[in-house]
């Protein structure tokens, strides 16, 4: 019997790991050729890992909610009428003895870092890497707790295991001591204790855990409004035009495309002509540099089936027309509604749109996407009185019009900045040509 490898694959230029959420298959079921074994998430796409051999699971290399690299081995498989003389032999070539032992060494560490997998307690929250190491190198939960953190809020730093490592041999740390032993002296300031408020339950509660998903957004956000200094400016923008073309268009336009002309493309082509008027709000920060993105990549968020919402990317969105924008809305929200999003359809993203209009709201103050440094929310469009100025002189009259709300982080985007990209957008759309062809 033959022993085959399921490794993770490569699921995207900007994809290097993944999160194992489920085993499909346990240890003894026959498995068919491209039939899924195990389902992974990354970021917020979730999918599947299929087989690509017949043959039966002899062994699981990972558990549930570990962190797993692309190209590493997830599980073995057993393949009927293979050679005995190669156990981890591929379906094409028979690799060397020293390949074989170096692939049971990585076998063996994995196996024995799913024994007792590092987890993140109370304050001390260790990133995937961080884990990775641990695991490689067989520090356990008790040593990598001892370890002094040098990043922020007392984090363990890749540089911080390293170091470790590489004096393990001549002086371990004493985890319990170093607790018991710490002074106010050698406590770091931005570690003060807060003390968590109490929740009360009663009877009739119900007590529901947040889904991975819900965690994820929730840390995000967290992230966001602690690192960026959130400010908004808001413009109410005459869309009158853009709506009464696009229900002159709406109908011939789904008959030769065979789907819907919504407002949404109409938008973000706006905002990304605004992004090239102004490149600076087509950053993002990275400690004390700013980024500045050569590509216009606009983030769109799309709701999910269950409710929560994800970020697509519409990849350089500077250069296309508004068929092709309209062709990439389309599809985008079609897959997020579907979950058929693939990992590099959310990454990459340089500035972000939200329409909060779609659930009745008029306007928002969303939070910004990091590492980018601002994001626009698109209120309902609403048919209100306004007064009207002509060359004859001002009258009251009926007028579509929408809010625009841009959040910007004025750590580098000061109000001027903010306030005129806004401005530009609503420009854009208050000018529209109504003879427009698409």
């Amino acid at each position: 019997m033959a022993k085959f490898e399921l490794k993770l694959p490569k699921m995207g230029e900007s994809v290097a790991e993944a999160t194992l959420t489920n085993w499909l298959k346990e240890v003894g079921d026959t498995i068919e050729a491209d039939e899924a074994v195990l389902e992974i998430a990354t970021d917020k796409v979730d999918s599947e890992v299929p087989s690509e051999v017949d043959g039966v699971l002899i062994e699981k290399l990972f558990n549930v909610d570990d962190v797993i690299q692309v190209g590493q081995t997830i599980a073995i498989i057993e393949i009927a009428g293979g050679s005995d003389e190669s156990p981890k032999a591929s379906t094409e070539s028979t690799p060397a003895p020293e390949v074989i032992k170096e692939v049971e060494k990585h076998v063996e560490t994995a196996k024995q870092a799913t024994h007792a997998p590092i987890e993140n307690k109370g304050d001390r929250f260790y990133s995937p890497l961080v884990k990775n190491i641990a695991a490689a190198e067989g520090i356990s939960q008790t040593e990598l707790d001892g370890i002094s953190g040098s990043g922020k809020d007392g984090r363990v730093t890749k540089n911080d295991i390293l170091g470790y490592v590489e004096n393990r041999s001549t002086a371990k740390p004493q985890p319990q001591a170093v607790a018991e032993t710490k002074t106010p002296e050698t406590a770091k300031p931005s570690e003060p204790t807060k003390p968590k408020a109490a929740v009360s339950v009663g009877g009739d509660d119900e007590i529901i855990e947040m889904t991975r998903m819900g965690k994820l957004i929730a840390h995000h956000m967290v992230e966001s409004t602690q690192s960026a200094a959130h400010v908004q400016s808001f413009i109410e923008c005459d869309v009158t035009n853009i709506w009464n073309w696009r229900n002159k268009m709406k109908t011939a336009f789904a008959k030769r495309e065979g789907e819907n002309l919504t407002f949404t493309p109409i938008f973000m082509e706006a905002v990304a002509k605004a992004l090239k008027d102004f490149p600076m709000m087509n950053i993002a920060v990275d400690g004390n540099n700013i980024i500045k993105r050569k590509n216009i990549n606009l983030g769109m968020a799309a709701a999910l089936p269950d409710g929560n919402l994800i970020v697509p990317v519409i990849k350089n969105a500077d250069r296309l027309n508004l068929l092709g924008m309209s062709k990439a809305v389309n599809d985008l929200a079609t897959r997020a509604r579907e979950n058929k999003l693939k990992p590099d359809d959310i990454q990459g993203g340089t500035y972000t749109v939200t329409n909060v209009g779609t659930f009745g709201s008029i306007m928002g103050t969303p939070i910004i996407n990091q590492p980018q440094v601002g994001i626009l929310a698109l209120g309902a469009i609403r048919k209100v009185p306004a007064v009207i100025e002509t060359p004859e002189g001002d009258f009251i009259g009926i007028r579509f019009k929408m809010f625009l709300s841009h959040s910007y982080d004025h750590r580098v985007v000061n109000g001027a900045l903010g306030g005129q990209f806004v401005k530009r957008v609503a420009d854009y759309l208050e000018d529209w040509d109504v003879n427009r062809e698409i």
